[in-house]
């Protein structure tokens, strides 16, 4: 996939990639100065950070193990006992 850069260092993303990565009019990309090729990355507007705070709850209430929040995320798991060191 290819795109020409335009005298005004411009380029067209193209619509298969702005599709893929979800980018619509008037995100904001950050490109990468110290990568050795072209590295955009789109940033998050501080205000997104925010609602999603907002909105935001600990789905495992104080008290829980760390054990215990694994067993949720994976499934409970056996530690076999007679496993060699």
């Amino acid at each position: 996939m290819q795109a020409t850069l335009t005298s005004k260092g411009q380029i067209t993303i193209p619509i298969y990639v702005r599709n893929r990565l979800n980018l619509k009019p008037g995100d904001v990309l950050e490109f990468d100065e110290t990568a050795s090729f072209l590295k955009a990355t789109k940033t998050i507007p501080p205000q997104a950070w925010e609602d999603f705070a907002k909105g935001w709850k600990d789905p495992w209430p104080a008290g829980h193990t760390t054990f215990e929040v694994m067993d949720d995320l994976r499934g409970p798991m056996e530690i076999p006992t007679d496993a060699a060191p």
